[in-house]
């Protein structure tokens, strides 16, 4: 079975499928999308957009799955559901494929998947499942100089990529290159600027935690350390993310754990051991009362107060501090952390409101870093006017130099 997120993409695939099978007698049927081969092999196109497509499959027996154009899921996880149909009464070798380019919404899983472990492929990777088995994957790279089938036949192909839009897209479509985000809505995040071995920070240093909360999708909390300039490399004022925990299933960035509040809350003290905690923000979501307590109280006896969760003021508080000021920047990552700086440079621009974030990406931890950045607003002194917070926040005037804020 051959899958596609809409069946209109198939229609390639499909004549293509034409040339090769029907000479070879097989018969195929238009309104079911299905050929049928002599020894009664059946090969099917059909849409796979999300989880409930997949289930629709559940029973089925297939011994080849085929996913074109895998990186336009921005989850794995409609295409990891496969896994259970993938079966065979006969004994004939079952497997799953994926196709895909650079450049789309599941750039990040597919990198982190299948790239990361061996950048130069055609290494077999093993990953131990619980029952002790193991499963084994490969990662086949591929550019557009090996199909010397379609450069002799169209040699200006290649010329034509050139013109397809931003020069990481070309970049990344020329090369094969997985690292080359196109359409980056953080092209400031620079690894060698913004990340750094973990230190011990001084223990005077303002600490606070940020949260952003998730049920059946990941949360993301971080804890953050203010520089009082004291060490050199972090400018007055910089916030360093020492520590994160990221509610993921392994090889599912997009599903949650499904951890209660109570254990979450209990997961956070654990982690907070020695540590002094000034404030902890979270998303004012969980702040709502539902028939029940709300799920900040339900975290106690850690304390939490209402994130700002003003999205476009807050993503230009974070890329300013990306940004810094004089070569500098006034955020930093722990190379610890580690879902952060995978999943903060892959944020992609809303496709209707290019200020704001994809919400359809990975965004757990930008918006969890946005919600600590808000609670600590900066400024860089070449600016014009102060960026603060609107709606109803004063500053905090029994401390200036905390920078911290709170609804009038």
């Amino acid at each position: 079975m051959f899958f596609r997120k809409e069946m209109p993409q198939q229609d390639d695939l499909i004549e293509r499928a034409k040339e090769i099978y029907l000479p070879l007698r097989a018969s195929y049927s238009e309104q079911k999308k299905l050929f049928v081969m002599p020894g009664g092999g059946r090969i099917r196109f059909r849409p796979l957009e999300t989880i409930q497509d997949a289930e629709k499959y559940q029973g089925q027996s297939l011994t080849d799955a085929a996913v074109e154009e895998a990186g336009n899921y921005d989850s794995p996880a409609p295409i990891d559901r496969l896994n259970g149909v993938l079966r065979s009464a006969k004994g004939v070798p079952t497997q799953l494929l994926l196709t895909g380019n650079p450049g789309g919404a599941g750039q990040g899983w597919i990198r982190q998947r299948y790239v990361d472990p061996a950048p130069l492929g055609l290494k077999v990777l093993i990953r131990q499942l619980p029952n002790g088995k193991e499963h084994r994957y490969v990662y086949i790279p591929s550019k557009v100089t090996n199909n010397q089938i379609l450069l002799r036949n169209d040699p200006d192909y290649i010329n034509r990529l050139y013109l397809v839009g931003s020069p990481q897209l070309v970049q990344a479509w020329l090369d094969g290159d997985w690292n080359s985000i196109e359409g980056a809505f953080f092209p400031e995040f620079d690894i060698r600027k913004h990340v750094v071995a973990p230190i011990t920070l001084p223990a005077h240093w303002t600490r606070f935690r940020a949260k952003d909360w998730g049920s059946a999708k990941p949360f993301s909390i971080g804890w953050y350390a203010v520089s009082d300039g004291e060490l050199p490399q972090f400018p007055r004022g910089a916030l360093i993310k020492y520590r994160e925990w990221y509610g993921m299933k392994e090889g599912q960035p997009n599903v949650g754990l499904k951890m209660t509040a109570e254990t979450v809350g209990s997961g956070i003290r654990e982690r907070e051991k020695g540590d002094r905690i000034a404030y902890g923000v979270i998303d004012p979501s969980a702040f709502i009362e539902d028939g029940g307590p709300c799920i900040a109280s339900m975290m106690a006896p850690t304390i939490w107060r209402p994130a700002d969760n003003k999205r476009i003021p807050g993503w230009d508080q974070l890329r300013g501090r990306l940004v810094g000021e004089g070569g500098k920047p006034m955020l930093y990552f722990f190379s610890t952390c580690t879902h952060t700086i995978r999943t903060l440079p892959m944020l992609q621009h809303d496709p209707v409101k290019a200020e704001d974030v994809d919400t359809d990406s990975e965004d757990h931890a930008g918006d969890e870093t946005r919600y600590a950045c808000m609670s600590r607003p900066w400024m860089s002194t070449n600016a014009k006017h102060p960026q603060v917070p609107t709606d109803g926040y004063a500053k905090l005037f029994e401390n200036p130099e905390t920078h911290a804020w709170k609804t009038a």
